[in-house]
């Protein structure tokens, strides 16, 4: 049953509409913390001639500890990316087919009106229009999204050779998995300096939503960022006749408390790792 909430020194009341379930908001959970693990003991190798990175490695259990971590952080991750896939598959099948998946306010798709909303967002940057009106995905959180796509072909897919190369070795030449572990340090640190930069910055920095946007952790969005941020959607849905349908309760104060320390801590962690490989490029 939905709820309302008393805004601060407003007195009016506040309503919150449901943006993730709680299998979206886990495997986004598990997925941030396994990139983290991932990048943290993926650097000590990278840059172990760096005094800072013999240290990492040493907390870690020494560089056979941070293998060890890293590929635990690996095959749970790629097992999430995996099981959405099939969800988003099923639930296609399950409910409205394909089309919607792939065309429409509710695709992950890029379409021609992403690239109608970039040329806007970059006139209004420049003072020399308004602000475009979103729906329900921006085109930077399409490109977020297929980037974890390329990712996980590109990084877990070298990954992977590097890992079992006896296995590999079968059907590929040796010459490959040079390849392979040059592909998969430069693409990790590529990853690793978006992530940690970009997307760290449009989902929490940016200023409407510093120091943290919660929605990912908590899965409601207040009805005044819906109608800020969306407002194709919230047009869209209250013309359909579904708004209320979307309707839920307010964020508990124990989801918030765990979005702020997962989330700063996400922020710091990958702050510092930043700072050290831009430190270890240019020192």
């Amino acid at each position: 049953m939905a709820s309302t909430v008393q805004t601060a020194g407003a007195g009016a009341a506040q309503k919150y509409y449901r943006r993730f379930d709680r299998v979206d908001r886990v495997m986004h959970s598990l997925l941030m913390i396994t990139f983290i693990g991932c990048a943290l003991t993926g650097l000590p190798p990278l840059f172990s001639h760096q005094e800072w990175a013999v240290k990492m490695a040493r907390l870690l259990g020494g560089f056979s500890g941070a293998a060890l971590i890293h590929r635990v952080c690996a095959a749970v991750m790629i097992t999430v990316f995996l099981l959405h896939v099939v969800r988003v598959f099923a639930r296609a099948f399950a409910t409205t087919g394909l089309k919607p998946m792939l065309w429409g306010p509710h695709s992950m798709v890029p379409q021609p009106q992403d690239a109608y909303d970039i040329w806007n967002h970059f006139k209004w940057f420049l003072g020399k229009g308004p602000r475009p009106q979103f729906d329900r995905w921006t085109y930077w959180e399409k490109f977020d999204y297929w980037a974890v796509f390329w990712g996980m072909f590109i990084i877990g897919g070298s990954g992977l050779m590097l890992w079992f190369p006896t296995a590999f070795s079968v059907v590929l030449p040796g010459w490959i998995f040079n390849v392979a572990t040059v592909i998969h340090g430069e693409e990790a640190l590529l990853a690793v300096g978006f992530i940690f930069t970009i997307h760290f910055f449009n989902g929490h920095l940016r200023p409407e939503k510093f120091p943290m946007d919660l929605v990912i952790f908590t899965g409601r969005i207040p009805e005044h960022e819906l109608k800020e941020e969306r407002p194709n959607e919230y047009r869209r849905l209250v013309e359909q006749g579904r708004l209320a349908a979307t309707e839920t309760t307010a964020p508990t104060p124990w989801t918030k408390v765990y979005g702020r320390v997962v989330g700063g801590a996400a922020v710091i962690a990958g702050t510092l790792t930043v700072v050290m490989i831009v430190y270890s490029v240019v020192h």
